[in-house]
């Protein structure tokens, strides 16, 4: 009883919390059309400078695939006015931190320093924006910067060709069929004009949202951001071609060999809507059902309980143009892929016949509540939140409403939603699994 209490206190008070926490912002745009959005917060001395350009992995070339993660490394190369190498030697030297990173639809740029160097943090993001030095050294380094990288992260990293298989089988007109990272003989193969043609088309104030957030004198920030931004000039409207995939009806069969796995993986991957969509949210929510945590379905059943596997999960992986719903799970022998998926899948046909029940409907709300408080907890994820919801959704102010979407889903289309997207006939299922001499060893 006392633990119960307890338990509907926490909830109360969770629920208010999140309620009176709404994120105040101005919006405006300049005459070249970038977009400014300020956040003022004064609970500590700190401000952020942030840029998120709308290009990513999904703005290349099917022959010149990598592009927009090289340009996050390639943009600290240096400017004009910032001499090569000195960069960092800057932020660090103010008292600043700084980094960048690059998805399918965006590049995001930021520098968290102490309220006094708000007018160096714009500066600075200006210089990268209208004096780019792009010339061939910068691009030499960075081309064996993103080649280690990649050797790190995805060529040399057990289980590291999940995502790129998933996608390459997944997506056939869409460019989400190549990863951020792209292809090393792209980049390769690219001449230095490729890649200053690239800067000039993408990184052009009509194609970005500046967030400033922080400690911040709003006059101030606002006379800064005219002063260093307003005369950049506008770049040529973007134009972005649409690319449609048929709908998957019967299931996908494929494998991959990893020579860095000794145990192998079964993979179910869905398609699925535009993270703008309310469908998209609901998937977010079945992902915490199945998956999230020790007392989640999957992990209860196949992990805890039937000693299936040793790790299984389950995750939406949304983007602008279409998402990807992928489940996944290591078998612990004797138990096979096969019947690993078996179970996976009569955990989803409950989902699609039964309704979850209403304590597990409310811890699903207490958790998404929880979420949204932490999204918000910092000033460096509020500045990333803004810029996501203009550049990606059109709409700054689900920062504070999108929370009010989630308590609107039911759980009628929490099995609605199931039962849409999750069926067999409609997935991919790769079987990941050791390089045959790996096995053998």
């Amino acid at each position: 009883m006392k633990n119960s209490l307890m338990a509907l206190g926490a909830a109360l008070m969770l629920g208010g919390v999140a309620s009176a926490q709404k994120v105040a912002f101005e919006e405006y745009d300049l005459d070249n059309g970038m977009h400014v959005i300020l956040h003022k917060d004064t609970s500590a001395p700190t401000v952020i400078t942030s840029v998120m350009y709308h290009v990513g992995a999904k703005d290349e070339q099917p022959d010149r695939t990598g592009f927009a993660h090289f340009f996050e490394h390639l943009l600290f190369e240096g400017t004009q006015n910032i001499k090569r190498g000195e960069w960092f030697k800057i932020v660090t030297s103010n008292g600043g931190v700084n980094n960048a990173n690059t998805t399918e639809d965006r590049t995001y740029y930021y520098e968290v320093f102490p309220s006094n160097s708000l007018e160096l943090g714009l500066w600075m993001e200006s210089e990268r924006l209208r004096h780019p030095v792009i010339n061939q050294i910068g691009v030499d380094t960075q081309n064996e910067v993103v080649k280690e990288e990649k050797r790190l992260r995805y060529d040399n990293s057990p289980y590291g060709q999940l995502i790129p298989e998933v996608k390459k089988q997944m997506f056939k007109n869409h460019p989400y069929r190549w990863t951020t990272i792209g292809s090393m003989e792209h980049l390769d193969a690219a001449k230095l004009e490729e890649f200053q043609a690239f800067n000039k088309k993408f990184y052009v104030p009509n194609n970005a949202v500046l967030v400033v957030a922080g400690d911040i004198d709003i006059p101030q920030a606002k006379k800064w951001i005219q002063q260093y931004f307003g005369s950049i000039p506008k770049g040529a409207p973007v134009t972005r071609q649409t690319y449609t995939e048929e709908p998957i009806t019967q299931t996908i069969n494929a494998s991959f060999e990893d020579p860095n796995i000794q145990i192998p993986m079964v993979v179910a991957a869905y398609r699925t809507p535009s993270m703008k969509t309310r469908d998209a949210r609901v998937l977010d929510l079945i992902s915490t059902i199945l998956s999230d945590g020790k007392s989640s379905r999957l992990y209860k059943k196949i992990v805890d309980d039937q000693k299936k596997a040793l790790q299984v999960g389950a995750f939406n992986y949304s983007q602008e143009d279409y998402g990807t719903y992928i489940l996944y799970g290591l078998p612990q022998a004797p138990a096979t892929s096969e019947d690993l998926l078996a179970e996976v899948d009569a955990e989803i046909v409950k989902l699609q016949t039964e309704l979850i029940s209403e304590k597990e409907y409310q811890k699903l709300m207490n958790k998404y509540e929880n979420d949204y408080v932490n999204k918000n907890s910092s000033v460096e994820g509020i500045a990333d939140n803004l810029a996501t919801y203009y550049m990606l959704y059109k709409d700054v102010n689900l920062i504070n409403t999108e929370i009010e979407m989630y308590r609107s889903i039911t759980r009628e289309e929490i099995r609605d939603i199931a039962k849409k997207y999750l069926n067999p006939n409609q997935r991919l299922v790769l079987n990941y699994v050791p390089a045959k001499d790996k096995a053998q060893n």
